[in-house]
């Protein structure tokens, strides 16, 4: 018997390339409503989604300003190889379980666009950024509620990129106890 959500988790896997084709608003839509489905600690329901256009240039800034602090000069990719869209997620600075949260979050909403056909990348590089002295800049550029911080990051497109899914070694990752 075939499990349509195993599937979708066996072929899923970073998109590195995405066509200039939007994505339709009910595409959107259904991927923010898997990332607010997602369960959370407490049920706190505290994940904000910061929904930015792939040709936004605060993305160029962000990107300049992680290269910057990795000492890394300017290169032809971006931090979201130019998807049409990049939802960052944020939670409250206080609360114990805001990374687990996003985490899920991320990942429902990863799920949902393979589902759609689309591709997605889930990205962490920009956190020194988004934390650094520019913090309050990005912050506000990016509509973060105040005592809010970044978590991870979604790039999502039509992917035109072929990578395989990710593999693993079970006897080397798992211990049946």
């Amino acid at each position: 018997m075939s499990n349509q959500v195993l599937e979708i988790i066996k072929q899923r896997s970073s998109a590195r390339a995405y066509s200039a084709e939007k994505l339709t608003q009910t595409e959107l839509d259904s991927i923010l409503e898997a990332g607010l489905q997602a369960p959370t600690g407490k049920n706190k329901k505290e994940i904000f989604f910061s929904i930015v256009s792939g040709d936004n240039p605060i993305l160029a800034e962000l990107d300049d300003e992680k290269r910057r602090l990795r000492g890394q000069e300017s290169q032809p990719h971006n931090f979201f190889f130019e998807a049409p869209v990049v939802i960052f997620l944020s939670a409250e600075d206080d609360f114990k379980w805001s990374k687990v949260d996003a985490g899920i979050a991320v990942q429902n909403m990863t799920l949902a666009a393979e589902s759609l056909g689309l591709g997605t990348l889930i990205i962490g590089c920009v956190y020194d950024a988004l934390h650094g002295e520019k913090k309050e800049y990005f912050s506000k550029q990016l509509q973060i509620p105040e005592g809010y911080s970044f978590e991870i990051a979604l790039a999502v497109g039509h992917k035109t990129d072929n990578k395989a899914p990710h593999d693993y070694e079970f006897a080397k990752q798992v211990a049946i106890i």
